[in-house]
């Protein structure tokens, strides 16, 4: 069980995304029934099947929501960073997590029960408006998915993977994050050797280009 930490909880509420525009008696209220949590690298944060209590907020470090496919293979469905939550779908239809999410680094969450979450949804109609935002967010970003692995080859898929997940930087467009071969087979449905393959032609072609841990994309 997750435990309470007042007055942490209210200098971290303020930062967090799903709760900007709260009033300061509002974090206070809302920062008197958070808890914390640290997870270490590799170890599951929820799995899929568990019965949902908990929205949890990732604050610092980076996660993975992960499912399996018929013959056990992890599946990749999204990564999460900092001020991003997990949790909401189960809390609103009381159904069970539909996925895993796995801390790829160590990170720390905040974490809000289910009472007090949909007592928090019906006191201040701001997080539910964030909340229905983040929520269409997602499907849309779900149906690009769907629309990529029914219409691109493998080379349309990682390619659209790097845009997907890189920033301008400096007049370029970069990845920062590094993410493993295993890993993008894992988020567009393909072999590890596959996306090697891949990535060694659109690094011949001219179409990216590697310093260090950065792919720079080139000609964006």
């Amino acid at each position: 069980m997750p435990t309470n930490q007042y007055g942490l909880s209210l200098v971290v509420l303020r930062n967090v995304p799903l709760f900007s525009g709260l009033s300061e008696f509002e974090l206070e209220k809302l920062s008197k029934v958070c808890g914390r949590r640290r997870v270490e690298r590799g170890a599951f944060v929820v799995r899929a099947g568990e019965a949902t209590d908990f929205l949890y907020i990732l604050l610092t470090g980076r996660a993975k929501v992960t499912n399996t496919d018929e013959e056990g293979r992890e599946i990749i469905l999204a990564w999460l960073g900092p001020g991003e939550s997990f949790g909401e779908m189960g809390l609103i239809d009381g159904s069970s997590r539909s996925a895993s999410v796995v801390a790829s680094e160590p990170c720390e969450l905040l974490v809000l029960g289910k009472d007090a979450f949909q007592r928090c949804l019906q006191d201040n109609f701001l997080v539910a408006q964030r909340l229905m935002q983040i929520l269409v967010r997602r499907l849309r970003e779900a149906d690009r998915k769907i629309e990529s692995l029914a219409l691109l080859d493998v080379y349309g898929r990682v390619a659209r993977l790097l845009l997907d997940v890189s920033v301008v930087e400096e007049g370029r467009r970069v990845v920062k994050k590094k993410i493993s071969k295993q890993d993008m087979a894992r988020m567009i449905g393909a072999s590890r050797e596959m996306v090697s393959k891949v990535m060694r032609d659109l690094e011949l072609s001219g179409y990216i280009a590697t310093e260090g841990d950065l792919v720079v994309i080139l000609g964006s």
